[in-house]
């Protein structure tokens, strides 16, 4: 079989979306045994203030996606904006390992920058102060000792805040900035690029101000969030596809 590579992102997998979550389980199993590696760029789910917080959704995506990597393939997961509290433990009992923003991948069309992409939404002031503070390692530790319910409540009341905030704020500064993004692509020396997190999903071909390793164009991919559809990108021999499915 020569080389397969999936990536998704943004399935915000939750309690009320059973239909997302069937989705995905028909996903893994259609795809078991057809790809060497699964790339999971951030959102999995739509909220995660823990690996103690156990549950049949969370235990059911575990069993689900450690049957996958047992059929051969190897799971990679990247933090995204909703749940950047998954930690090794729950990545454990997936079978995956969680890997670091903006990093680099080999694929067989050459390496690939892959990230959840919401650092490149750099003209949404107020979203990149509150990820610099829910990013600091003491800031983590500190939510992570308070209970549960304690917990609970702040995920809530953030998440609300957050829907109220996107309300009202103008649509293009909640999409990438692209010069951060040619910016994200220099300092990598990388020309491919594959991100969620804008629920914009695309195949952008982009011309670089100057050119990196002498190369004047570059390819950035958007994966879709898992709403009506799914979405998938799926990298082998063959090239690059952008794909949607109907839940």
């Amino acid at each position: 079989m020569s080389r397969r590579i999936l990536f998704i992102s943004d399935l915000h997998l939750e309690q009320g979306r059973a239909d997302i979550t069937e989705a995905l389980l028909a996903f893994l199993d259609r795809n078991e045994s057809a790809c060497d590696a699964l790339y999971i760029l951030g959102d999995l789910f739509e909220v995660w203030i823990g690996d103690d917080d156990s549950n049949e959704l969370s235990a059911r995506v575990a069993k689900a996606l450690s049957s996958f990597h047992a059929a051969g393939a190897d799971i990679f997961i990247l933090h995204g904006n909703r749940d950047f509290l998954l930690g090794t433990d729950y990545a454990a009992s997936c079978g995956a390992t969680i890997i670091p923003d903006s990093i680099i991948i080999t694929t067989p069309i050459g390496p690939a920058i892959v990230l959840h992409g919401d650092d490149l939404c750099s003209d949404d002031v107020q979203y990149m102060q509150f990820r610099t503070m829910v990013r600091q390692e003491s800031w983590q530790q500190d939510f992570l000792s308070k209970t549960l319910s304690e917990r609970r409540a702040f995920a809530e009341q953030a998440r609300q805040l957050s829907q109220q905030a996107t309300s009202i704020k103008e649509n293009a500064i909640m999409d990438v900035n692209l010069a951060a993004v040619e910016q994200r692509l220099r300092e990598h020396g990388q020309t491919l690029m594959i991100h969620g997190h804008t629920h914009r999903p695309a195949i952008h071909e982009l011309v670089l101000e100057a050119a990196i390793d002498s190369r004047n164009q570059a390819r950035r991919v958007v994966l879709g969030d898992w709403d009506s559809h799914g979405w998938y990108a799926a990298i082998d021999a063959d090239g690059l596809v952008l794909e949607k499915f109907p839940l």
